[in-house]
């Protein structure tokens, strides 16, 4: 199983620029607990840059613990579920967190 930062160092190679046409955004990825940290996408005009530390001006800040974020990049937990039982929480553009899961091949 990866390490939370070896499923970001990843995230720009899993980028599906075709399922992303008109977003232009920043989400910021807040990991709690083992392994966490701060990490930010920047999706632009097609492409994906992700880096460690928090982003400019996130549009979307997905906050969640280590455990909880290794388990729904791994298809275990469904970011819809993990949403509805607390275990994600969602600050910023709603719309924008509905694309997320769809815009990344898991």
């Amino acid at each position: 199983m990866p390490t939370v930062k070896e499923t970001f160092d990843a995230m720009a190679s899993k980028f599906q620029a075709s399922k992303a046409g008109g977003i232009n955004a920043t989400i910021q990825y807040e990991i709690t607990g083992d392994q966490g940290g701060t990490w930010h996408a920047i999706i632009k005009d097609g492409t994906c840059v992700v880096n460690s530390g928090a982003g400019t001006n996130p549009s979307l800040t997905l906050t969640m613990s280590g455990q909880d974020w290794l388990d729904m990049v791994g298809g275990k937990l469904s970011g819809q579920m993990a949403f509805m039982s607390g275990k994600l929480k969602l600050k910023g553009d709603m719309g924008l967190a509905m694309k997320v899961g769809s815009i990344f091949s898991v």
